[in-house]
């Protein structure tokens, strides 16, 4: 994993676990199997699936994606998490995306969503199949949203 990476991941193994156990949470599967604490952020980055998520900002900011994520958005993980999550979706698909949003937030999670999305250079493609879920603290309160998917198609 590059050490840019890496250093970026090192504070986020409790995200990740948060990640991870919201996905159980409210899926009652499992996300990427079995993960050690330590590790777990590192486990999710290279996690064979497209996964991403973002905090409670008033315009939330992507704060982690796996490798396969920062390849599909063509981003390093610097970029990636600066970016507002919702210019991970062209602009006609913004509201379309903000109203799918508020439906996670209110059911917990939804399965088997479609988008249209668009990457930094302005590659479109559809995620298909990707389940979106509320992530919460060891608390139980909502402190974000991610998504995860094994599959997309390229629209041009």
């Amino acid at each position: 994993m590059a050490s840019s990476v890496r250093r970026g991941i090192g504070s986020t193994d409790e995200h990740a676990l948060r990640v991870i156990r919201s996905y159980r949470h409210w899926t009652g599967r499992s996300l990427i199997g079995e993960v050690e604490p330590r590790r777990a952020a590192e486990s999710l980055y290279l996690a064979p699936l497209y996964i991403l998520s973002h905090g409670m900002e008033a315009d939330p900011v992507l704060n982690f994606g796996s490798k396969q994520a920062l390849d599909l958005w063509e981003m390093d993980w610097e970029t990636f998490t600066r970016t507002p999550s919702r210019l991970t979706a062209e602009k006609v698909e913004r509201d379309t995306r903000e109203a799918f949003m508020r439906a996670v937030r209110e059911q917990g999670f939804v399965s088997d969503y479609s988008g249209v999305r668009i990457s930094a250079s302005g590659r479109r493609f559809v995620i298909e199949q990707a389940t979106v879920w509320n992530v919460l603290d060891e608390t139980g309160v909502r402190c974000g949203q991610a998504a995860a998917f094994e599959r997309y198609r390229r629209l041009d």
